[in-house]
C-alpha cells in the first residue's frame, strides 16, 4: 500500500499531513473492499485522507449523549449554510429554502418525481456519473443526452446541441462542477442556460456537490444565484460529504426558494426519503462552521496532486490523453491511443493491479476512457502511475 499509512485512532494530525493517510482495509469501507489487498482502489468519488479534527471533535461530543433517535437539522446549521453562500458565492436565501436529505442522488430522484410525469424529456449532458444517468429510467423519463465538448484545454458547452435539444425538455439535470470532466461552468454558460431553460419553461436540477473543491483561484457560480426568476425555476442540491470527505453520514441538502416547488419536491417523499443521519447533521455544521483551514489546506493538496498526475501521464504515458480538471478530485483519462485490445479499465486491472472506474459507465462512446480518483497520498498516486506505466511496458505490441 503506498503513501504512509497509520492504523486508525482517535488522535489525528492537527496540522493536517495529507501524506498520512489511516489504512482502510478491513474498516468496511466499499473503496477498499471491492477489489483484492494487491489492488490500488482509485475509482469511486471517496478520499484517503483522515477528515478534520473538528468533525471528530464534534462527533464525540454528540457521541457523549447516548440517544441517537430521528433527527432534524439545527437552527444554527441552516444559519451557517446562509451565512456561508452569501459569503462565499453571494447568494441570499433563507433557512427555510433548505430541505436536508440522506444525500444528492435521493435529491435528484425526488426532483424528477415531484416535477415531471412519465414519458417526459430530461436533458442530461455526457460523460455523467451513473446515478444521474440511471434516473430518468427510475421515473419513465425520455434522457436526451448532449455531449460536452472537448477543446484543447478542456470541456466546454456546446451551446447549440444544447439549446435545441433543452426546447423539448422538461427538465435539465446540471452538475456543476461536472463530474466527471471537472469542468466548472463560467458565468456566461450558466447565463446561456439559465436562459434557455426560461425561454422552454423548463426545470433545472442542479447537483453542486463539488462546489467546494475549485482550483486555480475560480470561483463556483451558483446557477440559482443569477436571478430571483431563475432561482424560481431551480433545485439546487449541495453538501459537505465530498468535500469534507465524509460520504458515509449520508447528508446532503436541497435549496428552492419558490415555496410551491418546495412544497412539491418535499411531498415527492414519500416511500423514498424519510429523516436524516443524525450524525451526519452534526458533521456538516462542524465542517462549515469550524473547519475552514482544513478545507484550504485538502484544495492546495489537490490542486499539487492534479498537477503531479499531469507531469507524471507526460512522463511516463504521454499518449494519455489528460485535461487536468478546474474542481474535484477525479482525472478522466483518454486511453484511446494506447491502442489496447481490451477496455483500459479491464487492462489496468488486469495488468496494473489497479482499480479505475470505466468509461462506459459514463456514457456511450466513452469505452476507452477511465476515471481516476486523484483523493490520495501523492506516494499512492505516483506508484498508480507507475504501475500503469509498467503494466503498459510489459504489454507493448502484444
Amino acid at each position: 500500500m503506498a503513501g504512509r499509512r497509520q492504523p486508525f485512532t482517535e488522535s489525528i494530525d492537527p496540522v493536517y499531513d495529507f501524506d498520512l493517510a489511516p489504512d482502510r482495509l478491513e474498516t468496511g469501507s466499499t473503496k477498499w473492499s471491492r477489489y483484492p489487498a494487491d489492488v490500488l482502489p482509485m475509482w469511486i468519488a471517496d478520499m484517503d485522507f483522515a477528515v478534520a479534527p473538528e468533525i471528530v471533535s464534534a462527533l464525540k461530543r454528540r457521541l457523549d449523549h447516548p440517544v441517537f433517535g430521528y433527527a432534524v437539522a439545527k437552527s444554527q446549521l441552516r444559519e451557517q449554510i446562509v451565512a456561508d453562500l452569501d459569503r462565499r458565492f453571494g447568494w441570499r436565501i433563507a433557512p427555510d429554502d433548505i430541505v436536508f436529505l440522506p444525500g444528492i442522488e435521493p435529491g435528484f430522484n425526488m426532483a424528477l418525481k415531484a416535477s415531471l410525469s412519465p414519458g417526459e424529456k430530461i436533458l442530461i449532458q455526457t460523460p455523467m456519473y451513473k446515478p444521474i444517468l440511471d434516473a430518468p429510467s427510475h421515473w419513465g423519463l425520455e434522457a436526451l443526452h448532449v455531449p460536452l465538448v472537448r477543446g484543447e484545454k478542456g470541456y466546454g458547452l456546446d451551446r447549440g446541441a444544447l439549446a435545441e435539444k433543452l426546447a423539448g425538455a422538461g427538465a435539465f439535470l446540471l452538475c456543476n462542477p461536472h463530474n466527471p470532466t471537472g469542468h466548472v461552468y463560467a458565468r456566461d454558460d450558466l447565463a446561456f442556460i439559465a436562459a434557455a431553460c426560461e425561454a422552454g419553461d423548463t426545470l433545472i436540477i442542479s447537483d453542486e456537490i463539488h462546489c467546494d473543491l475549485v482550483f486555480d483561484g475560480r470561483s463556483h457560480v451558483p446557477i440559482a444565484s443569477l436571478a430571483p426568476e431563475i432561482a424560481k425555476r431551480t433545485i439546487t442540491l449541495m453538501s459537505a460529504s465530498k468535500t469534507y470527505n465524509i460520504p458515509g453520514l449520508k447528508t446532503g441538502f436541497a435549496i428552492i426558494t419558490d415555496r410551491e416547488l418546495r412544497d412539491a419536491f418535499n411531498a415527492a417523499r414519500s416511500g423514498m426519503v424519510d429523516s436524516v443521519n443524525l450524525m451526519g447533521l452534526e458533521a456538516t455544521l462542524a465542517a462549515y462552521r469550524d473547519a475552514g483551514p482544513w478545507r484550504a489546506a485538502l484544495l492546495d493538496y489537490l490542486q499539487e496532486n492534479r498537477d503531479h498526475l499531469g507531469r507524471a501521464l507526460w512522463r511516463l504515458i504521454p499518449d494519455i490523453r489528460y485535461h487536468p480538471p478546474e474542481a474535484s478530485f477525479l482525472a478522466w483519462l483518454d486511453c484511446s491511443a494506447l491502442g489496447l485490445k481490451q477496455r483500459p479499465h479491464l487492462f489496468f486491472l488486469e495488468e496494473a493491479k489497479l482499480g479505475l472506474y470505466a468509461g462506459e459507465v459514463f456514457g456511450t462512446g466513452y469505452e476507452q476512457f477511465v476515471r481516476l480518483n486523484f483523493g490520495c497520498t501523492r506516494a499512492t498516486l505516483t506508484q498508480a502511475v507507475e504501475r500503469m506505466a509498467a503494466a503498459l511496458s510489459r504489454n507493448a505490441g502484444n
